[in-house]
């Protein structure tokens, strides 16, 4: 959780409370965060010292990282002000930033916003800053996915370009230095910065560095590292330019727009922003920042029933107007709902019952961590009190028992095992060779899940056999005597695109055996041993009645003319191909720095549930 440092007085005028220590701890508890410590308690404060507050922040809740965010949030909380009506204002021609496509090799998103006629304090501005900070740490995670760039105005030009350069062609002077400096020597100077060095490894090795130019080619920023002394904010600047680039479009729209949203109250319009229009290199232009509030509907029931209350829906409403969400209730005709509440609100007992009505929740910009309804019903739960709620046996007793599956799986495993195999529990990732390539596979792609961001190449893709895992097993042992007789029974990952995350988990048994001889009856007599534990008997092929057979297939991972696919006859007369039977190809053996040869199966074993 972040901690954030909080002016004690500035706080408590902000609120107009005097609050003592205990009481702003509750305070702070009611509304779901937690006073850490006040250095008014600590001793005598050194002269000119003011007291502070150390506050932790949940880790979803960007908006309340800065002063600003909190005593806001704090005062919509207890009633003293409303929600602000956060708004871009109407500008005919809009500063713009023109994308070249050479961004695409480091940093492909830009976004920006104009605050205004802004009044700033000492205090203001190192809260501005604070916050520009406490972002790069989480939410951008540590500026590789978002970087923020803040300038004065009135010292730069528009329009604006985002560009990619080779380091020895950009030149300016870093914020707060008097050299001027290339990219190379700028790498080279903050090597010892003991702030800025953590960031230059992001760009370090690219052959291009990202830099945003104004109109008279004056270099603003040279994300995702320094600003520019040229364009630096003072406590003179009125006007403020934000321009913020990334390698995630969802991550620099939530840090855009609780930059502007935060700030934006010191606007000579309150909580008004300029817009800035972005242009990419395929000629698409975008207009940020999007301010628009999201739409969620819930119902009374659901929020009732998942906190365990018993309230009207307007009172579900001006508790939730607490939490700064805008709901109003769209009713429903008179539907009453009493087993849900029974059960959920009050644990079995009582009677009666109670609306459901649909719940229409107006979600600002700065609350981007609501994604589902249950998100509202945590802020009805902070807005309610957690201590207020009241206490219900649960009178849905249930005993809990093993999945079906894993309970097919153990009795896999014990006769594996009873046989006198190994079991070896291997990685679910592996890299594309492994899955692929180096079992002689081809990828049609639509079968391995790929991640997006891999962090090695060992690990790029979801297993989709548990093959390559095993062999690897081998490989890491083989200073162990002859022969290696190992299993696994666990998950593989596959792509189906009628599931709604866009894949499933297969529960798969397999076994490798190696020795001087491939020995191919040693690895069906492990298959007909674990037919045989299924009350699954051998029959030939053709012939009707539950059973399973050999059937001879061609299959690259194997040795040619020495494979097949094991194929059961299921009781509703369908036959399902579970997996396959053979001696390991040369090659894969080779790809594997295997020496001796490996027969191996692999079968699905959900068909027997």
């Amino acid at each position: 959780m972040p901690t954030i440092n909080i002016d004690k007085q500035e706080l408590f005028e902000y609120l107009d409370n005097k609050y003592n220590t205990e009481q702003f701890r509750e305070l702070c508890f009611e509304f779901g965060i937690e006073l850490e410590e006040d250095t008014s308690e600590e001793g005598e404060l050194a002269e000119g010292e003011r007291a502070k507050l150390k506050i932790d922040i949940p880790a979803n809740r960007y908006d309340l990282l800065c002063f600003e965010g909190l005593s806001r949030a704090l005062g919509i909380f207890l009633g003293r002000e409303q929600t602000p009506d956060y708004r871009v204002a109407p500008v005919s021609s809009p500063f713009r930033i023109t994308v070249a496509k050479e961004c695409a090799q480091v940093r492909p998103f830009v976004v920006g916003a104009v605050l205004r006629g802004v009044k700033l304090t000492k205090e203001r501005y190192q809260s501005f800053i604070d916050l520009q900070d406490k972002l790069h740490n989480n939410l951008c995670r540590k500026r590789t996915l978002v970087s923020i760039g803040t300038h004065d105005l009135d010292t730069v030009q528009g329009p604006f370009t985002y560009e990619a350069r080779r380091p020895e062609d950009i030149k300016f002077v870093p914020l707060n230095q008097t050299e001027l400096m290339d990219g190379r020597r700028l790498i080279e100077f903050y090597e010892s910065d003991m702030h800025i060095r953590k960031f230059l490894h992001i760009i370090r090795d690219s052959p291009v560095y990202p830099v945003i130019y104004d109109a008279n080619q004056t270099v603003m920023s040279l994300p995702p590292l320094i600003n520019s002394e040229h364009s630096k904010i003072t406590l003179d600047t009125k006007n403020i330019f934000i321009e913020i680039t990334a390698t995630d479009l969802t991550k620099v729209n939530m840090v855009l727009n609780i930059m502007v949203t935060m700030f934006s109250g010191y606007c000579a319009e309150p909580f008004t922003v300029e817009p800035v229009e972005v242009v990419y290199p395929d000629g698409e232009k975008i207009v940020y920042p999007e301010l628009d509030l999201r739409t969620m509907t819930t119902s009374t029931s659901y929020l009732n029933g998942i906190v365990g209350i018993q309230k009207s829906s307007e009172e579900i409403v001006a508790l939730l107007k607490k939490m700064s969400l805008d709901a109003t209730v769209e009713k429903s005709g008179g539907e009453v709902v009493t087993d849900l509440l029974k059960k959920m609100s009050l644990g079995g007992k009582g009677s009666g019952s109670v609306e459901n009505d649909r719940i229409s929740v107006k979600l600002p910009v700065t609350r981007p961590d609501i994604l589902q309804e249950c998100d509202i019903a945590e802020d009805l739960a902070i807005a309610f009190g957690y201590n207020k709620i009241p206490r219900a046996q649960n009178n849905e007793a249930t005993v809990g028992v093993a999945l079906p599956l894993n309970k097919l799986a153990d009795l896999v495993r014990k006769e594996m095992a009873m046989a006198g195999w190994t079991e070896a529990l291997t990685l679910s990732l592996c890299s594309h060779d492994e899955n692929f390539k180096f079992l002689r596979r081809p990828d049609r792609g639509d079968e391995a899940v790929v991640l997006e961001n891999p962090k090695t190449i060992e690990y790029q893709v979801c297993r989709s056999t548990l093959l390559p895992g095993l062999l690897k097993t081998i490989r890491e042992n083989k200073m162990h005597p002859i022969p290696f007789r190992v299993f696994e029974v666990s998950d593989v990952v596959l792509k189906n695109p009628a599931r709604e995350r866009g894949a499933q988990n297969e529960r798969r048994a397999c076994a490798l055996f190696s020795s001087r001889m491939a020995q191919f009856e040693v690895i069906q007599g492990l298959l007909d041993t674990v037919m045989l534990s299924l009350n699954v008997s051998k029959v030939r092929p053709g012939a009707q009645g539950i059973g399973y057979y050999l059937e001879e297939a061609d299959i690259p991972t194997y040795f040619a003319g020495r494979s097949a696919n094991v194929v059961y006859n299921a009781e509703d007369g369908s036959k399902i191909v579970l997996g396959s039977i053979g001696v390991i190809h040369p090659e894969v053996l080779g790809h594997y720095e295997l020496d001796y040869p490996v027969s191996s199966f692999e079968i699905n074993i959900e068909p027997f549930l």
